[in-house]
C-alpha cells in the first residue's frame, strides 16, 4: 500500500510518502490512521485532526472504506478556498 501525505501534514510529518508492505495490513482509514498515530507523538496529533481528508485511488473516501494491499491513500490537511 502506497500512503501520501500532502501540504502541511507532509510537513508537519517531514514524510511525503511511505510503503506499506507487512502484514497484517489495515483493513479500513480508521485502522490505517491508528497505525500511523503509532510512529511517534507529532504523528498521534496530526491524525488525531478529525478535519483530516483522505483519497483512496484519488477518490475522496471516508474513514470506513476498505483497503487492499494495492491501495494508494493519500492524506491531506483540511483545505479553504478563495
Amino acid at each position: 500500500m502506497k500512503i501520501l501525505f500532502f501540504a502541511s501534514l507532509r510537513e508537519t510529518l517531514q514524510c511525503d510518502e511511505l510503503t506499506l508492505a507487512t502484514a497484517p495490513m489495515p483493513c479500513n482509514v480508521v485502522e490505517l490512521k491508528a497505525n500511523l498515530s503509532e510512529k511517534s507523538a507529532q504523528w498521534r496529533r496530526a491524525f488525531a485532526d478529525e478535519r483530516l481528508l483522505v483519497a483512496v485511488n484519488q477518490t475522496m473516501v471516508k474513514d470506513n472504506i476498505e483497503l487492499s494491499v494495492d491501495d494508494e491513500v493519500a492524506f491531506f490537511p483540511p483545505v479553504t478556498g478563495g
